[in-house]
């Protein structure tokens, strides 16, 4: 393993390659969620992290804030807070509080649906805005893989999660607004189109 610097990777101050700390962090994040798939699925969780990660990059998000979106669901799928202190110490504080600020629960069994993704929201609006370009592009892939997938099933899709259709499209259209006021916008704006036409197509 290459030794890390914590404090000298992933500035975002002027366009770098990604170094080996962008390497480790595919590595750790693929054998962590090794187990894991989407939602009603066979397929593996990693496509989700490389999808973030690829559009934070395509953003000009830096290698840091690309590390902390391969690692955006680390602590709440897979070890709360140990995992949380184990990525701080492998990728150093700033990875840290943008990973934690993504997570809307680190503990076992999770909090009530509702009231955990209402306070999610409302953290959003006072989040830094690494931690905003991170979730939402999390939320653009995830509402773009409940597109694609309502398209083929319909209402047979809803029963994957843990919350009724109706509160999944709360759910997303109060991201999309809450991204559209504070940003990051471009990708506000394409979280948008795809919110509303996933509710078009539920009505």
């Amino acid at each position: 393993m290459v030794a890390l610097d914590p404090l000298n990777f992933g500035s975002g101050s002027d366009p770098h390659p990604l170094s080996p700390a962008f390497d480790q962090a595919v590595a750790y994040a693929l054998d962590i969620h090794r187990a894991q798939t989407r939602k009603g699925t066979s397929i593996p969780y990693a496509g989700h992290l490389l999808r973030v990660a690829g559009v934070v990059l395509e953003e000009g998000g830096s290698e840091t804030q690309a590390i902390a979106a391969l690692l955006h669901d680390a602590v709440e799928d897979q070890g709360g807070a140990p995992r949380l202190a184990d990525i701080r110490k492998r990728f150093g504080d700033a990875v840290a509080a943008i990973v934690e600020g993504c997570t809307d629960a680190d503990t076992v069994p999770k909090p009530p649906w509702e009231a955990r993704k209402r306070a999610y929201i409302d953290h959003l609006r006072e989040a830094p805005a690494e931690v905003r370009l991170v979730s939402c592009a999390d939320k653009l892939d995830n509402a773009r893989a409940i597109l694609a997938d309502y398209r083929q099933l319909g209402a047979a899709l809803w029963p994957r999660f843990s919350a009724p259709a109706e509160q999944i499209l709360w759910y997303y259209r109060a991201l999309a607004d809450v991204f559209l006021a504070r940003g990051p916008h471009r990708l506000a704006g394409e979280l948008d189109r795809v919110v509303t036409e996933l509710h078009a197509l539920a009505r």
